[in-house]
């Protein structure tokens, strides 16, 4: 047990996947975890999972591509609860499956606000309070396609390696405050947005996606919930800075090859 009874965690993209299964985790570990989500039903529907297995949970609608929502999300959290102790922002989008010179300029303002500066804002008003307030931990969402170029997806795979980079030097400024900032890049895991990837891909099927990751099976978001939860504890204490694969072994390898 990773006795986190007292703290308060904000999830962003809480509504399904990781974000779900991160809340629950949270909650199981102590934590009051506040939801954050555009989808209503979803982050609703995660708040009743995780009273259901009598956690504490709020839902918060927030648009993290818009400074006042994020701004109001965490002055609410403090007004409601005092503090803020850990924050996972995970929300994100996935892009058009297509190519550099097929990717429009809306594709790519829509995927960079989310994923990229929807992460930037909710670090800035975050770190704003735990700066203030003894410290606390941070993690965010990359992904395998923010440590390995692929050929299609382009804004998706540029805004997660913008991640891994914007971690690092978030962490670099706030470690000696207090603030731990890790990013974990996530393989091929179950969720909503990998199913709508092979949906929309024509050259991938689930068999392909399985037959290049070593473990043999796709992840689930318990998998990716269980290293978030760890990220934010008193046990990693010590880690900061960190792009932490979570991906049954793929990218120790690359066994990656476009059709």
């Amino acid at each position: 047990m990773l006795q986190l009874e007292g703290k308060v965690a904000l999830v962003t993209g809480g509504s399904s996947g990781i974000g779900r299964a991160s809340a629950l985790a949270f909650a199981r570990e102590g934590a009051t975890v506040v939801i954050s989500d555009i989808d209503i039903k979803g982050g609703n529907e995660t708040v009743k999972a995780v009273r259901k297995n009598a956690g504490q949970a709020v839902f918060a609608k927030t648009d993290v591509s818009k400074a006042t929502d994020v701004e109001a999300l965490v002055n609410k959290i403090i007004t409601i609860y005092g503090r803020l102790d850990y924050a996972f922002n995970n929300a994100g989008i996935e892009a058009d499956f297509v190519q550099l010179t097929e990717c429009t300029e809306e594709d790519w303002d829509r995927v960079m606000d989310i994923n990229l500066k929807g992460v930037w804002l909710c670090m800035k008003y975050e770190i704003l309070y735990m700066v203030k307030h003894g410290g606390g931990a941070i993690v965010n969402t990359s992904s395998v396609c923010g440590q390995v170029g692929f050929d299609r997806m382009i804004p998706y795979n540029v805004s997660k390696h913008g991640l891994v980079g914007l971690t690092k030097c978030a962490a670099l400024a706030y470690a000696s405050q207090g603030v731990r900032i890790n990013v974990i890049c996530p393989g091929s895991i179950r969720t909503p947005l990998l199913d709508r990837t092979i949906s929309v891909n024509p050259t991938q099927s689930e068999e392909d996606y399985k037959a290049v990751i070593p473990i043999g099976r796709l992840g689930t978001p318990a998998d990716v919930a269980e290293v978030v939860v760890w990220l934010c504890s008193d046990a990693a204490a010590y880690v900061t800075g960190h792009a932490l694969s979570v991906d049954g072994g793929y990218l120790a390898g690359h066994y990656y090859k476009p059709k």
